[in-house]
Parts: structure tokens; C-alpha cells; sequence
């Protein structure tokens, strides 16, 4: 991760098609195109990787999650349960429906634990939002039951996690619907994108409309196309698809090699008296992204983190302190900032988060340092980190 480290000959032959074809936009222009689709293409090779009916691209992964949730009638004064330890974009997408999140608590698996999203139902609640945090899962059998207990949809933010699966299936497709992303920096990208998959037709239906300012895409005329319900422009464009077709094609290369260099990483760790692992549910395997490991203590886990840094080994994350991933920075949320007035559904609905109690996720988050398992690095690279990683923290433990 991420997939830009290894652009190539495959990505720039799929953009030249484009380039050639001069059409840049994914709708409309059949004559010009050459027989090139590559938002197509790209949805049908996602459809089947993910074991799923339908596929539907977005401009990103913040808007694939505002589309799934707008596709499923999620709006004004709804409630979306979602995980204290995530993106900014979970809350934004919900909030720009007028919906609201619920922040709860995490457990060991870095994501929901099904105990706090059982607390947090209410009469308004509609859907639950697992965010598979740094390429693992939560305990989705358990989210499964509660959704089918009270009525509810789930929601699954795979923007990370592409590749892993949970008991055979691909993160993603367990849920109602599944959000991805293809930003620059995640394990195959686009530049920038995402995608929503789902099973459900009615939710399909509702998405691609959507996300092109209603149109129903009927026909071959885009002036006379109709629309049914408003919608907005989350379209991705087609150098963008382009860009992903080449990628797709590579993902299980890509995650081969996350694998490898994880293994090697976490079998140095294994050494050092004190590091746990986070746990991945019975039947899950990660798309090996980030290796995740518990300290002894906050204390020791910010001293290991700061002499990791200064002794040169890059690409090691604290989200305890991180501004964009976890809630304790969240100020913006928190003190119910924006630009314009936030509707007012939101505003009185919203949970106090400034006197919220997360000491159970802050338990796991203050211990936790993060991995980036990078696809440029070679095998005597990684060696070479585990043996000073390994050397760096027993000094501190």
C-alpha cells in the first residue's frame, strides 16, 4: 500500500486509451470513444472480484459513502452508528444528508464492538457503519445479528480494506452495501475515486442515478434522459476508471507483497516481551496494509512511537493523537462547526461529544502504533526494518 508506489506500463496504456479517445467524461460521446468504457470496464471487473451484482463508481470514497447511504433512504434525522476510530469522511457523508452519527466505542479488532452498538440503538438509529480500519474487519457476524434484531442496515466502510475477506467473502460484500476507495494513497487507486457495492437492485438503481444529478441514464440522449429524484455530481471520470482498470488487474499482486513484508515484520515483533497484536475475527484475513500492534501502556506506547521516528523508521502511525482518524481531534464535530448552519436535526441531535466517555476505546488507541506496509520496500528492506524496530523497542519496553 498504496498502489501509486508500482504505476506503470499497464496504468499509462489504459489512460492513453482515453487520451486518444478525447473523451474524459464516463456518460454519453458513444462515436468518439473508440468502443472505450473504462468506468464500465471497471465495474465490471469489481462486480466480479467482490462477488457481487452490482457495481457503482463515485469520485471518491467519501461520496461512495454518501451515495450508498442516500441509495438506502438514509436521511434527516436518521441515525448512523459508526466507530470512534475511522476518516473524517464517515461523519461527513452522514451529516451531509442531514443524518446523524453516533459515535461508539471499539474493541481489540480496532473497530465496532457489537456490545457498544448495542447500547447505542435507539428508535432512530437505521444504519450500522463498520469502518475496517487499516485493512481488517469487525466481529461482522455479531453486527449481522444485531442489524437483523432491530430492522437495520449494514453499512460497510471497506475504504481501506480492499483485497481482505471475512469467512470467504470480500470485505465489502457481507453488508447491504460496501464503500470503496481509490485515492492516491490506498492499495489500488485511481487518483482519486470510489466505488458502492451492493445486491440489492432498488439500491443500485438509487445510486447511479444519484450520483449523477438524477438521471435515470435511459436512452442514449442525455438531453431527454429523466429525472427521478435530485441527485448531485459524484461522477468519476473516465482517466480516473482508467487508471483503476490497470490497478484491479494487480490487486492480488499488490497484496501478495503487503503480505510478505507484514509477515516478516510481525514475526520480528513477535520477539519483544510486551507488543501485542490487534485481533482479527475468527474467519477473517486483512488485506495486510497496516500491521497494528498493542504496547504495555500509552506511556510507552508514545515513547516507542517518538524513537521509532527519530531513529529513521518512517511510516509508523500514533492515531491517538492523529487529527484526521480518531475522535479525541474531531474538534470540528465535536464543537458542530461549518461553514453554513448545520440543519437543525442535526444540531439538536447530535450527542455532546465534548462530555462523551470513550475511555474504552482510548484504552486500545493510546496503545496502538500503526504500520504502513509500503510495496516499493525490498525483502532485505524489510528485514533490515523488523531487526531495527526490533532493536528500538527494547530499549523502550
Amino acid at each position: 500500500m498504496p498502489g501509486f508506489e508500482l504505476f506503470g506500463d499497464q496504468e499509462r496504456k489504459q489512460v492513453q486509451d482515453v487520451l486518444d479517445s478525447g473523451v474524459l467524461m464516463r456518460y454519453g460521446f458513444d462515436g468518439m470513444r473508440n468502443g472505450h468504457w473504462k468506468a464500465k470496464q471497471l465495474e465490471s471487473t469489481l462486480a466480479e472480484r467482490m462477488q457481487v451484482n452490482h457495481v457503482h463508481l463515485t469520485s471518491s470514497g467519501t461520496s461512495a459513502l454518501t451515495v450508498a447511504l442516500a441509495s438506502a433512504g438514509v436521511g434527516a434525522g436518521d441515525e448512523v452508528i459508526m466507530p470512534t476510530f475511522t476518516f473524517v469522511a464517515s461523519f461527513e457523508s452522514i451529516i451531509a444528508l442531514g443524518a446523524v452519527p453516533v459515535l461508539v466505542d471499539i474493541d481489540d479488532t480496532l473497530t465496532l464492538d457489537p456490545e457498544a452498538v448495542k447500547r447505542a440503538i435507539s428508535k432512530k438509529t437505521k444504519v450500522i457503519m463498520p469502518v475496517h480500519m487499516c485493512g481488517s474487519m469487525a466481529d461482522l457476524d455479531a453486527l449481522k445479528v444485531i442489524c437483523e434484531e432491530h430492522g437495520l442496515l449494514l453499512l460497510e466502510d471497506a475504504c481501506q480494506a480492499i483485497g481482505g475477506s471475512y469467512k470467504g467473502k470480500p470485505l465489502g460484500s457481507i453488508g447491504d452495501l460496501g464503500c470503496f476507495s481509490f485515492d492516491y494513497v490506498k492499495t489500488i487507486t485511481c487518483g482519486e475515486g470510489g466505488a458502492v457495492i451492493t445486491n440489492n437492485a432498488s439500491y443500485y438503481e438509487n445510486a447511479h442515478k444519484y450520483s449523477d444529478h438524477g438521471h435515470n441514464h435511459i436512452g442514449h440522449d442525455r438531453g431527454a434522459e429523466e429525472h427521478p429524484f435530485l441527485g448531485y455530481n459524484f461522477r468519476i471520470s473516465e482517466l480516473n476508471a482508467a487508471v483503476g482498470c490497470a490497478q484491479v488487474e494487480r490487486l492480488d499482486e499488490f497484496i501478495a507483497i503487503q503480505k510478505r513484508n507484514y509477515t516478516v515484520l510481525r514475526e520480528a515483533l513477535s520477539q519483544v516481551p510486551g507488543i501485542t497484536f490487534r485481533r482479527v475475527p475468527d474467519g477473517g484475513e486483512e488485506n495486510y496494509s497496516f500491521l497494528n500492534f498493542f504496547l504495555p501502556s500509552e506511556e510507552i506506547a508514545r515513547k516507542a512511537h517518538a524513537s521509532l521516528s527519530e531513529n529513521g523508521v518512517d511510516g509508523c502511525f500514533y492515531w491517538y493523537d492523529n487529527n484526521w482518524h480518531y475522535y479525541r481531534k474531531w474538534e470540528h464535530l465535536i464543537q458542530k462547526k461549518s461553514l453554513g448552519k448545520l440543519p437543525q436535526e442535526v444540531r439538536d441531535s447530535l450527542p455532546d461529544y465534548s462530555q462523551a466517555d470513550f475511555s474504552a476505546s482510548d484504552h486500545w488507541m493510546g496503545r496502538t502504533i500503526s504500520c504502513l506496509m509500503k510495496l516499493g520496500w525490498t525483502e532485505k528492506e524489510v528485514g533490515q526494518r523488523g531487526q531495527q524496530m526490533v532493536s528500538v523497542l527494547r530499549e523502550i519496553i
